[in-house]
């Protein structure tokens, strides 16, 4: 029943959420075209170029083989994105998750590990965002999950103000696999919603690259522009 309660399952013709133009597509084609535009990226940390490098991977690379984004965090992604994170608005998955995976060249058996959430903002959001993409990512292109695999140890403070470095610093000691868990001679991809500075992408991968891991990615749906 809940299910049938998806916007995304609704069997009449509903609406885009950016556009509101009546059809069964919840992000339409046009507005996937004009606001989700095909355009080159560093494959490091998935920037727009605007040359033929990258000036912030050549400065400090992140220790990841690949990051691969759909858009830009920035108007009309950032309400939308907005609301999947603290609204409860979970019906954007599907969509979200389509527009992902058109901007992915899908490894075989990849293992796929959403970016977890502290205990305690799990219990108040009640959900965790990453989690949903990744594991309808999982269902949609036959990848193994560990859902549980990462734990997120310390409760950091918030972020959204800090520098790169500033937010590194926050981060130490902050992950952990979960008991049991085994990354060892695995292609690894983490899955988040937004990344920013990436300095949390950077701690998980280098943490699974201890542990073993042959390969780490990353999947997000938004990228922060570069200030500069």
């Amino acid at each position: 029943m809940l299910r049938l309660l998806n916007p995304a399952n609704w069997p009449l013709p509903g609406g885009c959420w950016i556009c509101r133009e009546w059809g069964r597509e919840r992000l339409c084609a046009a507005c996937c075209t004009r606001f989700a535009p095909a355009c080159e990226r560093c494959p490091r940390c998935a920037l727009r170029l605007s040359g033929p490098h990258c000036a912030a991977c050549l400065r400090e690379p992140l220790p990841l083989n690949e990051v691969h984004a759909a858009l830009d965090y920035r108007a009309p992604w950032d309400g939308l994105l907005h609301a999947f994170k603290y609204q409860q608005a979970m019906g954007l998955a599907p969509a979200l998750v389509q527009l992902l995976s058109q901007h992915l060249n899908v490894p075989s058996g990849a293992l796929l590990l959403p970016v977890p959430l502290h205990e305690s903002r799990l219990g108040e959001r009640g959900y965790n965002q990453a989690a949903l993409l990744a594991s309808q990512m999982a269902t949609r292109h036959a990848l193994p999950l560990a859902v549980d695999g990462l734990r997120r140890l310390v409760d950091t403070p918030s972020q959204t103000q800090l520098s790169r470095q500033q937010r590194l610093a926050n981060l130490r000691q902050a992950f952990a696999l979960a008991p049991g868990m085994s990354v060892q001679g695995r292609h690894c991809v983490l899955v988040d919603d937004v990344m920013t500075t990436g300095a949390t992408l950077a701690t998980l991968a280098s943490l699974l690259l201890r542990h073993g891991a042959t390969r780490v990615d990353a999947w997000v749906l938004a990228r922060t522009p570069s200030p500069h």
